[in-house]
């Protein structure tokens, strides 16, 4: 595992976004961790969040040429990205949009700069893939071309089918999608901390039942 991926999951850890328990997830699976990204609340994590997402966008080596986060959770998340990856050298520009279109003083949908050329979505995670897909539909409605996806964390959940929301964005809409850190990456960190062997033997059961088949 990169280092960054591990000192990301501690990092989710230490500032309670990564919990372990019982928790209902939307599908209504009772899943023995929870991730929430929206208790990354003061500049402080949003602003060392932003620094893994850089992080993992320049491992990725993927060419794109702005960034745009989709609202609400995108907003903080995109901007803080592009500060981070201005700190490493890599200014680009960034947009993101309103949930309505503005008629008035500029009008339109998206605040920031104008979409052109390849955009690279910055998200928290993907559940169904409806912000992936809106967000496509923006960004080429705009003269743009949505080039790939970033998220902060990959469950490796299979939704409906045996198959991911991670796994059909790649293959139905031929974005590629990065991760900060997956589950495989929070098993590994699991399994060198013997306080947490409780919480590894869950999450590998619950994988059992609820895994995405890597070959779907």
């Amino acid at each position: 595992m990169t280092d960054f991926r591990k000192e990301f999951i501690s990092f989710c850890i230490d500032c309670g976004v990564l919990r372990f328990g019982r928790f209902k997830t939307k599908a209504g699976r009772m899943s023995p961790y929870f991730f929430n990204a929206g208790l990354f609340n003061d500049g402080a994590m949003l602003g060392h969040l932003g620094q893994f997402y850089a992080k993992a966008i320049l491992a990725a080596d993927q060419p794109y040429d702005m960034l745009f986060g989709p609202a609400y959770k995108g907003i903080p998340l995109v901007a803080s990205v592009a500060i981070a990856l201005a700190q490493a050298g890599h200014n680009v520009s960034y947009s993101f949009n309103r949930k309505e279109a503005k008629d008035h003083g500029e009008g339109g949908q998206t605040i920031g700069a104008p979409l052109a050329g390849r955009v690279l979505i910055v998200d928290d995670v993907i559940s169904a893939g409806t912000s992936v897909r809106e967000s496509v539909q923006l960004i080429e409605a705009g003269g743009a071309t949505a080039c790939g996806v970033v998220i902060a964390l990959d469950r490796l959940e299979r939704g409906v089918g045996e198959r991911s929301a991670v796994q059909e964005v790649r293959e139905t809409l031929g974005l590629p999608v990065t991760a900060i850190a997956d589950l495989d990456d929070l098993v590994q960190f699991l399994g060198a901390k013997p306080a947490l062997s409780q919480a590894l033997i869950e999450i590998e059961h619950y994988r059992q039942l609820y895994g995405a088949d890597a070959h779907a």
